[in-house]
């Protein structure tokens, strides 16, 4: 059984799948709070690319030739323990995008665009918990939840805030925790979207994260993968007909992602900061995009 003060410390580490910056990370995590613990984590991220895979080529610029494009976001995400095994959780980002040439977005008509993108809500639950004799601790859990677009922004267009698609999203994981607290966790996900304008394809979403904690630091690695089912590629015949950059929420979006974490507890374990830094590895149809972030972590219960 961990000590009351490191299972206070792990339920601040389920905020940091949120901390960090919300393009290609699985959305939840092995760790769960404690029965009634609430925990808050606002984040401000800063992503930037000036490279796109058009399908799977990585090419120089965008697919309207904006230069460079920047997105600072503002993150707030919560989680509370309604059970010992069995917690809530919410996600609201307000996005700032911008053309850094200052050309304006051929869809939009515009170089920025910024505002509320979607509320995300899950519930995730420990389904089994066991020691694996010497190896530690195996846990296995499963979440289901939904995206809903609340800032009734514009989904085509190159600087869009999202696809605008409502989503059902079921995740299931499986995490060993050694006694020495290294842990291996390993997820995948399926995301069912629906938008009454565009066929925005469905995605699959998998990853594995390896990590160390004490009472002073956490931190881990993780690499995420998205693959989408079906969709369109940038610079087709296809692409073209179906109105070119107004149809880009129908395109196949797939990347892969490689993810650094560090949270630092410095207050009782009750308020914590952490960073992250991204990087886009792979993709189609997609950014070859950098991004880091910082966050604050707050137990008030």
């Amino acid at each position: 059984m961990l000590h009351k003060s490191k299972k206070s410390f792990l339920g601040a580490m389920v905020l940091l799948c949120f901390s960090a910056p919300l393009v290609a990370q699985t959305e939840v995590s092995g760790f769960y709070p404690q029965k009634n613990e609430l925990t808050i984590a606002p984040s401000y991220s800063f992503k930037q690319y000036d490279r796109f895979y058009r399908g799977t080529e990585l090419t120089e610029g965008n697919p309207a030739g904006l230069g460079s494009i920047s997105s600072y976001i503002v993150n707030l995400y919560g989680e509370y323990g309604i059970t010992n095994w069995l917690s809530a959780s919410l996600n609201i980002p307000y996005i700032f995008i911008e053309s850094e040439t200052g050309e304006p977005d051929p869809v939009q008509g515009t170089s920025s665009v910024e505002g509320i993108q979607d509320l995300s809500v899950f519930l995730k639950g420990r389904i089994l918990e066991r020691n694996i004799n010497s190896l530690g601790k195996l846990g296995i859990g499963a979440a289901v939840g939904a995206s809903i677009p609340i800032g009734n922004y514009e989904a085509e267009g190159v600087l869009s805030l999202g696809n605008n698609a409502n989503a059902f999203n079921a995740n299931v994981m499986a995490q060993l925790t050694t006694k020495v607290n290294f842990f291996t966790e390993v997820q995948y996900g399926y995301s069912l979207k629906d938008n009454s304008d565009f066929d925005v394809p469905n995605a699959q979403v998998y990853g594995i994260k390896l990590g160390y904690f004490n009472n002073y630091f956490y931190t881990h690695v993780q690499l995420a993968v998205q693959d989408s089912m079906d969709g369109l590629d940038i610079g087709t015949p296809e692409f073209a007909e179906a109105g070119g950059p107004r149809a880009l929420p129908q395109t196949e979006v797939d990347y892969t992602n490689i993810n650094v974490n560090l949270y630092i507890p410095v207050y009782k374990n009750e308020i914590g900061v952490s960073t992250a830094y991204n990087q886009n590895i792979d993709g189609r149809n997609f950014n070859k995009e950098t991004s880091f972030s910082f966050g604050l972590v707050y137990k008030p219960l």
